[in-house]
């Protein structure tokens, strides 16, 4: 029996998927339920389950739009599983050796028509400010076609010693889909950061005092996330315009806080959702993200961990960015850009001292987000994290933290 393997639905609004990477061959034996093929759609990028054992026949190449629906595959599940090895051996083939033709290569000569390019070749060496000189021509007697033109690749500077080689690959379908959604947050909305300071001095000494009793007994890392999520939840319902969005000419309020968290993973920036995360612990808030970042490094992440989100958390500061404008992710009205923590020199009562300093950067819609609701906002997230204990913990760390 042959059972035609179809694309099946990712999600309501994915009409198309592409297959990314197959993870077998033609014609080797498949067992039900092995991921048999990596498929990128505009949101994620998932794994394809046989849906039987047998042999399978390939029915598109990697790079190829399927639609949803679509046949990608054949599972030929009559056929007998092979001893020994997972794959069937192709049938053995008797290739003669071709015979060797000795051909005498032509001396190229040069000609009127050496380094003339076509009309076409011109027109297109034109647009990329290239001279005809500093390319070399596949036509007859040397001429350049139009091929050599679309190829030829302006001189960058003048070489030096060493191979110089570029690659071109296409862009996977969910890396086009996050470069159209930043330039279309660009483009669409009234984008507007501000930026203030925080004096991380706090959270480390609670850090240094609770997070070997606290992995002791979570088995997770307290990490500055906890810390940032419990300030934002909070600053969002103080605030609750940057917990808004815009629907056409109406403004949708949340009285939820779903956050988002930027993870940087295989296949790109993923954006998993941290659901109703005003009701969770800091341990609960840890272990969420947690296990939402493995689930995005290793590319099981669905489309549904990765939608509905209200405000966005990024942390350029893993990598050591001192300062940056993130970009809303839309439809979201908000996003906090944490960074690195440096030893800087600030005032405190009127003395200057070392402190860690981390700064932080809210990119909001001012079509919805006024400045007093932006910089209320920041100062909100700046004042819980500089005295956590009173404003997160309730004066009772052992407790906030489930020790």
């Amino acid at each position: 029996m042959i059972l035609e393997m179809k694309v099946p639905s990712p999600g309501e609004s994915i009409k198309e998927v592409e297959i990314a990477t197959w993870l077998v061959k033609d014609g080797d034996y498949v067992e039900k339920d092995q991921a048999i093929a990596e498929v990128d759609s505009d949101k994620a990028t998932l794994e394809l389950p046989a849906e039987a054992s047998g042999i399978i026949t390939l029915k598109a190449e990697e790079g190829d739009a399927v639609a949803v629906g679509a046949v990608v595959c054949l599972i030929d599940t009559s056929a007998a599983k092979p001893a020994g090895n997972s794959s069937v051996p192709a049938a053995e083939v008797k290739v003669e050796a071709p015979k060797t033709e000795v051909k005498t290569t032509p001396v190229a000569t040069t000609t009127y028509a050496t380094n003339t390019p076509s009309p076409a070749a011109k027109k297109i060496l034109d647009e990329k400010n290239i001279q005809s000189s500093a390319v070399l021509g596949s036509g007859r007697d040397g001429r350049i076609t139009k091929e050599d033109a679309i190829n030829a690749v302006p001189s960058m500077g003048t070489p030096t010693a060493g191979g110089r080689s570029s690659q071109r690959t296409k862009l996977s379908m969910l890396r086009r889909k996050v470069a159209e959604r930043l330039v279309a947050a660009k483009n669409e909305t009234a984008m507007l950061t501000t930026f203030n300071e925080v004096d991380m001095t706090a959270i480390y000494a609670l850090r240094e005092q609770y997070k070997e009793e606290f992995k002791t007994k979570h088995g997770l890392g307290l990490g500055f996330m906890s810390f940032f999520t419990k300030a934002v939840t909070r600053a969002l319902q103080l605030y609750p315009d940057v917990n808004s969005m815009i629907d056409g000419q109406e403004k949708i309020s949340y009285d939820f806080c779903d956050i988002s968290v930027a993870v940087s993973g295989p296949k790109g920036l993923m954006v998993p959702v941290v659901r109703a995360a005003e009701n969770l612990t800091f341990k609960g808030v840890e272990a969420e993200i947690k296990r939402l970042a493995i689930r995005a490094r290793d590319g099981q992440i669905t489309v549904d961990e990765m939608t509905g989100g209200t405000f966005t958390i990024s942390n350029g500061g893993v990598f050591g960015s001192m300062l940056s404008t993130p970009i809303i992710n839309p439809p979201q009205s908000g996003i906090l850009g944490m960074h690195n923590v440096v030893e800087r020199a600030i005032v405190k009562n009127g003395q200057i001292v070392i402190a860690p300093v981390m700064f932080v950067a809210l990119s909001y819609d001012h079509r919805i987000i006024d400045g007093r609701e932006s910089v209320g906002f920041l100062v909100a997230v700046k004042e819980a994290l500089e005295n956590p204990v009173e404003i997160l913990m309730d004066n009772n760390p052992k407790k906030a933290l489930e020790l």
